[in-house]
């Protein structure tokens, strides 16, 4: 059970972390509040079973967000070297 627990803990401090640049207005503060409430409302959890799949879909969430990061980056990064081109392509 406390090999359970030390994941659970893990995986919320993970989850605060990617809270952190969530997008959105107030986006990183409503985030954090839900995944608090989300492990509270589960906390007297004790079927080793219903822990391990709600780990396993709290680790889903957590690709899901890393996913939405990594499209934001290359919408980013893709929008900069297209005004580039369109800027070099004007001045010749």
């Amino acid at each position: 059970m406390s090999g359970l627990r030390s994941k659970v803990i893990t995986l919320y401090k993970h989850l605060q972390y990617l809270g952190r640049d969530y997008p959105g207005l107030n986006g990183p503060q409503k985030f954090r509040k839900q995944i608090h409430d989300a492990f509270i409302k589960n906390k007297d959890e004790r079927d080793p079973k219903k822990i391990v799949a709600l780990l396993a879909q709290g680790r889903y969430l957590a690709k899901e967000v890393e996913a939405l990061y990594s499209l934001k980056k290359y919408r980013s990064v893709k929008q900069r070297y297209s005004c580039n081109e369109m800027q070099s392509g004007n001045a010749n």
